[in-house]
């Protein structure tokens, strides 16, 4: 393992952002949010996008995406009653998957206090099998949704998951 850290993103690698609060239960017993949390902020973060775009019909859609692969990195702690924003881009779209990266901001700081990713793949609600990226959901996501790449992986690029430097977790990381 690599003994140089990744500097965390900046606010300027994204162009798309989700305000996200934050709970008096998202703090744990040593008095930061909690890291299972942050999944949930990024989960939050792109649905939220998703559905105000009238990509996603969370009840009655067709297409639903189903999380395959995620990670994160922490870099700064936050706590209650921090207001939050999260970052998001589009990183890379496949046929029937996309690697979204997430960032998330204390309210008007320029430098992420943790940073992550997941993979959505989309699926037929009834079979849950794989099924073609809807054009307009592709035409929507090249448009607006990418921005500069991190360590994570290019923005819009070929590659779907992480290299194995970026991709194990740190043992320095706080939690």
């Amino acid at each position: 393992m690599s003994a140089e850290r990744q500097a965390p993103a900046r606010r300027a690698a994204f162009n798309q952002f989700e305000p996200i609060e934050t709970r008096w239960a998202d703090n744990d017993v040593y008095g930061h949010v909690n890291n299972v949390v942050y999944y949930g902020f990024f989960d939050t973060a792109v649905n939220r996008r998703l559905a105000r775009a009238g990509l996603l019909d969370i009840e009655h859609g067709e297409t639903i995406g189903l999380v395959v692969e995620t990670g994160c990195r922490y870099h700064a702690a936050t706590a209650f009653p921090d207001q939050l924003e999260a970052g998001v881009r589009v990183a890379r779209i496949g046929s029937s998957s996309v690697r979204y990266e997430i960032a998330i901001f204390k309210h008007g700081e320029d430098t992420a206090a943790a940073e992550g990713f997941f993979v959505h793949v989309y699926v037929d609600r009834q079979t849950r099998r794989p099924k073609p990226l809807p054009e307009q959901w592709r035409a929507e996501l090249e448009a607006g949704w990418s921005r500069q790449a991190t360590a994570w992986g290019p923005a819009v690029g070929p590659r779907l998951r992480p290299s194995p430097e970026t991709s194990r977790p740190r043992q320095d990381s706080p939690a």
